[in-house]
């Protein structure tokens, strides 16, 4: 029997926003500058370099998702894979070189690292959009015949 309570609501909830900080924060960051200067930057880093509030948001996700019987394998496989693209990435840098200089940071080599963060990217956003069906199933109030995944 699941334990949808206060706890698992607070959960999924702030665990929710924790996924969605590193990914909306470039958008909201690079929207403000070129409003306030008219200039475009966008860090397509910085959900990499906010790795922790991620990883902190899926734990609670996984936890609440747990409890409560809902999108455990949606949040868990994306979990996983976005704990463990960071550090291939890091390897794939090491292995070609991209990290210690010797390699120009172009040609295949670049490309299987930007691919490599795009898809760390898409998995974050994966355990995002299973946290928000996370919260929509547990504040429904129908009928337990709804789907889940």
């Amino acid at each position: 029997m699941s334990k949808i309570n206060a706890l698992t609501k607070t959960l999924a909830i702030t665990g929710t926003i924790l996924v969605w900080i590193p990914v909306l924060a470039p958008v909201l960051f690079s929207t403000s500058l070129f409003i306030q200067r008219g200039i475009f930057h966008f860090d397509y880093l910085l959900p990499a370099e906010a790795f922790p509030i991620a990883l902190a948001g899926g734990l609670l996700l996984i936890w609440a998702s747990i409890r409560a019987k809902r999108y455990q394998k949606l949040i868990g496989w994306a979990f996983i894979a976005f704990v463990v693209l960071p550090f291939a990435g890091q390897a794939v840098a090491s292995v070609t070189g991209l990290a210690t200089g010797e390699v120009e940071p172009v040609g295949w080599q670049m490309a299987l690292l930007v691919t490599a963060i795009i898809t760390y990217i898409l998995a974050v956003i994966a355990v995002g959009v299973g946290g928000i069906l996370l919260i929509r199933s547990i504040f429904w109030s129908g009928t337990s015949t709804k789907p889940q995944v």
